[in-house]
């Protein structure tokens, strides 16, 4: 059985997340296109408010 790829904007806000939670600045954001960008960054800024939600 094959194994099926993830999403790409699925894995774009999940790397974004992981940026965030580890304190990535936002902008190493490795995507150029827009969408994926969007995604990216989307993903970092709910990672910056879960860490302040933890941190606080």
């Amino acid at each position: 059985m094959k194994r099926l790829k993830r999403d790409r904007l699925q894995r774009a806000l999940s790397r974004g997340y992981q940026a965030g939670i580890t304190g990535r600045s936002k902008e190493k954001c490795p995507y150029q296109s827009l969408k994926a960008r969007g995604y990216w960054l989307g993903g970092w800024r709910q990672a910056m408010e879960d860490r302040t939600v933890v941190v606080t």
